[in-house]
């Protein structure tokens, strides 16, 4: 993948808010006088994205920061509270592009419990081939080759075809969930936490699948992790999310060997090692943190709390500090 490769998915200013709207107690209790709203859950905020045709963009953050919404974003499971998103410079943003099929078989996603989200009483054989046969990529006659073609390219046997989910371990499930994706010959792969219910042998032979599908396939995917060992191997450029928002962006080799942002650098002294060592570790205090009012004293840098009051006025923007690497913080400026 070089930069000269056409950009295939495109965020800008992407936006998701959850709105819990009052119930029946809470609107009664406000006709009372009581102080009561409607609760807004910012999970993505003003995220912009370029993936490239043939790029692995790893996706990174703690659990709750808006990875998987975020990767929902892309995969058009979720519309857009604000901001636009194209594929192939093609507008998806509302549900109508959507349902149109702009942007359906293309982008295709990958979730993070193969058994959750495999129907436990149908058979592989119509768990993989239910979507070409009803988008008439294949003929009904047709379907058991392409199924086990399908899971050859994953690693399975093609008898396997009238087995259940139950049938099968971890590893194969996660298999059968790939080639399911396959199915529809998608463009891009959404992979959210794919390989983080696996044992670390089985996920580096599904890792390795992955790689193989881009080389044969001429694939481009989205892989969202929290495992920095599993990005830093598969990604050709790693993206940081923290609270909604992406702090810091730049190829993986240079991320990992020259981190700017004060959260990518807590992530990776977070990062499990074999060595020995005590590690201090500061709580919170005071307000839940946000973009707009991050941890006091985080120590993750020494100069941050000197930006402590620019950044609880204003989040910062994401600047280049490298070509190709951006960050999102007010010591850059």
């Amino acid at each position: 993948m070089t930069d000269e490769a056409p950009v295939l998915l495109e965020l800008r200013g992407a936006s998701k808010r959850f709105v819990k709207p009052l119930d029946l107690v809470d609107r009664v209790s406000r006709l009372l006088g009581a102080s009561v709203h409607a609760e807004t859950v910012h999970a993505v905020e003003n995220v912009d994205l370029q993936v490239r045709q043939g790029e692995i963009v790893g996706l990174v953050g703690e659990s709750g920061c808006g990875k998987s919404t975020l990767g929902r974003l892309v995969a058009g499971l979720h519309t857009l509270s604000a901001g636009s998103r194209a594929w192939r410079g093609a507008d998806y943003s509302g549900p109508q592009a959507r349902l149109a099929g702009t942007a359906v078989l293309p982008i295709q996603m990958i979730f993070q419990d193969p058994y959750a989200s495999i129907n436990p009483r149908m058979r592989v054989l119509d768990i993989v081939g239910e979507a070409p046969v009803a988008h008439g990529l294949v003929p009904a006659r047709e379907q058991r080759e392409l199924v086990a073609s399908l899971l050859q390219q994953v690693g399975l046997d093609g008898s396997v075809l009238m087995r259940f989910p139950h049938q099968f371990s971890g590893g194969q499930r996660a298999r059968v969930g790939i080639a399911r994706a396959l199915a529809v010959r998608p463009e891009f792969l959404v992979c959210d936490e794919a390989v983080a219910a696996l044992d670390v042998s089985i996920q580096a032979q599904v890792l390795k699948v992955f790689l193989q599908l881009r080389e044969r396939l001429r694939l481009t995917y989205l892989f969202i992790s929290h495992d920095l060992g599993v990005v830093r191997y598969l990604s050709d450029r790693v993206v940081i999310m923290y609270l909604g928002r992406v702090v810091e962006s730049a190829p993986a080799d240079e991320l990992f060997g020259h981190p700017n942002h004060p959260y990518t650098l807590g992530l990776l002294r977070a990062e499990p090692g074999l060595e020995a060592r005590k590690r201090r570790f500061i709580p919170i205090q005071g307000e839940i943190p946000s973009p707009l009012n991050p941890p006091k004293g985080c120590h993750f840098h020494p100069r941050c709390e000197h930006a402590q009051a620019r950044c609880r006025e204003q989040a910062p923007p994401l600047r280049e500090i490298a070509p190709g690497h951006h960050s999102a913080c007010h010591l850059n400026g």
